[in-house]
């Protein structure tokens, strides 16, 4: 009976397998390492665009700032424009208030009531003057309240019975002079803001506000 020693040909499978084995393990190792560098470079490349992006949009924002603080310049320009171009409005509506005023005066004025002082301060005007008695000033305070286009809100602060020193007619004695009880009246009253006449427009009586302006006020 023959004896067959397997021992080297079973060394050598060994050896195979191992061979075998090592060059698997070599390939995977190689194959890992260049799915992790592959990995890696498209990982930068993406980190890349997306800075790209970044940078992108940053210079976009920039850009939108300055655009929206030019914007903000303009709008600051306009808005001064406007208080400009506003205050000359009222400075060329202002112009006319004195003759309004003036012209109202004299339309609204009852009979008996004389004007001995009239001040204005902003849409505010003071006035104060004598009358006949108090019926005149509730007459004159009527006609400011209602019948006015000008005038609104009249407001009598006082009304007193005083005594008025007038010269003597001149039929009489040289020098004398005669006592009338009369009525000292106060009143405020406010100019409307943006006052349109309903009635005439054309009610500008620049010959009535020279009287006013020159005799006061006397009906």
């Amino acid at each position: 009976m023959m004896r067959i020693n397997l021992l080297p040909h079973r060394e050598m499978r060994r050896e195979k397998r191992k061979r075998e084995f090592m060059l698997s393990a070599a390939m995977c190792a190689v194959f890992g390492a260049s799915v992790v560098f592959a990995g890696g470079v498209v990982i930068d490349q993406l980190i890349s665009n997306q800075n790209d992006r970044n940078t992108l949009v940053a210079t976009a924002n920039k850009k939108l700032d300055a655009e929206i603080a030019e914007i903000k310049d303009l709008k600051e320009q306009i808005n001064a424009l406007k208080a400009r171009q506003k205050a000359v409005e009222d400075l060329q509506s202002d112009r006319t208030i004195p003759v309004h005023l003036f012209d109202e005066l004299v339309r609204l004025m009852p009979e008996g009531v004389f004007l001995q002082k009239l001040s204005q301060q902003g849409m505010n005007v003071t006035m104060a003057g004598y009358a006949q008695s108090n019926e005149r000033v509730a007459e004159l305070y009527q006609n400011l309240a209602d019948r006015s286009d000008w005038l609104q809100k009249p407001q009598l602060l006082e009304t007193k019975e005083v005594a008025l020193k007038e010269d003597a007619p001149s039929s009489g004695p040289k020098g004398t002079q005669e006592v009338r009880r009369v009525y000292e009246f106060n009143l405020n009253v406010a100019i409307k803001n943006s006052a349109q006449p309903a009635n005439d427009p054309g009610r500008l009586g620049g010959g009535a506000a020279a009287t006013v302006a020159a005799a006061g006020v006397k009906r």
